[in-house]
């Protein structure tokens, strides 16, 4: 059964971007940090990844986080979404956005929704034959996401450094909306993968 899952690194403090995000600085000061599990991180790392991407069937992610994608800077033509090679099967993904962009230097590898995460949600559900849908970001959509208990899975990936400032994860003046059961726990030097499922109300 699909599964709509938040996927994101985060800091101690909260943060999923380091402060002064830019198209060339697209995780702040500082905010390399929150991946080095993703590059330079352990076998366990690289499974909690692994796996990640084999249950992926669709993707949702913000217009911001496409920009910064979407720049030279950004992915390339042989590297993409879940630090896999574009050779490998990708799954569709869906940018929120109030306006589509006139051209994108990736290509067809994207799909703009324009009329909310509730609408990208149930696109992506109707293409991920069977697999989960991923939100991996930014931090606004997945926050979006949670406050409109569209999330079943939380999965936290919590660097051990603290930025200080950046983007948050959970806005400082935002209600809680929901909570959270602790089904897996993976440890490693670099990260602490954690993942919780969202509890429903009934």
């Amino acid at each position: 059964m699909t599964q709509v899952v938040v996927d994101i690194s985060v800091s101690l403090d909260g943060y999923v971007t380091g402060p002064n995000v830019s198209l060339a600085n697209g995780l702040g000061d500082g905010g390399e940090a929150l991946h080095e599990w993703v590059f330079n991180g352990t076998a366990e790392d690289r499974n909690v990844l692994d796996e990640a991407f084999e249950a992926t069937g669709a993707v949702i992610q913000g217009r911001i986080l496409f920009d910064i994608i979407d720049a030279p800077g950004g992915w390339s033509d042989e590297m993409g979404y879940g630090a896999k090679p574009t050779g490998e099967v990708n799954p569709p993904i869906f940018v929120v956005t109030h306006k589509a962009p006139d051209k994108t230097r990736l290509g067809d590898r994207f799909r703009f929704v324009t009329d909310g995460v509730e609408s990208a949600v149930d696109q992506a559900r109707e293409v991920a034959g069977g697999k989960d849908v991923y939100v991996m970001g930014g931090g606004q959509i997945c926050h979006q996401v949670l406050a409109a208990g569209l999330a079943d899975i939380v999965r936290l990936h919590v660097a051990p450094v603290v930025l200080g400032a950046g983007t948050r994860l959970f806005p400082a003046d935002a209600a809680p909306t929901y909570s959270l059961d602790l089904v897996e726990s993976v440890s490693t030097p670099a990260a602490q993968h954690l993942t919780y499922r969202v509890k429903k109300e009934k």
